[in-house]
């Protein structure tokens, strides 16, 4: 779904669980508590009967009692949850997982939140900012770096481009191709 992505105003406090979106609930679906959600996540196995999801600002957890699959969607139902007037007030609320249950990515591939506030270093060694909103465009997402001036660049995430990226280090490593910088750009 392309779109804008940008960093969570505020991190958590020490200890305290970070949220990760997987879906939104679109609208009760039916007469026993089933809800239509729209799904966020690229492993929709996490949306399966018994798994946790919180839902909403407040983060309230909510245990899956019934899913299966729907159109481009999934229909859940939530132990406690039986009637559509229930599922009702959670309409277009966001559900979340916490992030430690999250599936191991294969090297190489990152979740979104470990590449906000990276340094953004070029291949010769200049430190070009920080790392602070992805654009999904659908083709390739897009890296808006921005430095202490104010000064944004636009990276394409690609691999002619994205050379490395360390989390440990909160570093990533890139090549300006040629276009990249505007000429005679001398604030980056």
């Amino acid at each position: 779904m392309p779109g804008r992505v940008e960093k969570p105003a505020g991190s958590p406090e020490t200890g305290e669980p970070v949220f990760l979106a997987v879906g939104k609930i679109r609208r009760p679906h039916g007469v026993t508590g089933d809800v239509l959600v729209e799904i966020y996540t690229d492993f929709p196995e996490r949306l399966k009967t018994g798994g946790i999801l919180y839902v909403g600002d407040k983060f309230l957890p909510l245990t899956i009692r019934r899913s299966r699959f729907h159109n481009d969607g999934i229909l859940l139902a939530f132990d406690g949850l039986t009637t559509p007037e229930q599922v009702g007030k959670y309409r277009n609320h966001v559900l979340y997982v916490t992030k430690d249950t999250s599936p191991q990515l294969p090297e190489g591939e990152y979740y979104l939140d470990e590449l906000f506030g990276l340094s953004v270093i070029d291949d010769t060694g200049k430190i070009l900012g920080k790392l602070n909103e992805i654009i999904q465009t659908g083709a390739n997402d897009v890296y808006v770096v921005k430095n202490d001036s104010g000064h944004e660049i636009l990276l394409p995430a690609i691999k002619d481009v994205v050379l490395g990226i360390d989390t440990g280090k909160k570093q990533m490593i890139v090549h300006l191709i040629p276009g990249l910088l505007d000429d005679g750009d001398s604030s980056v």
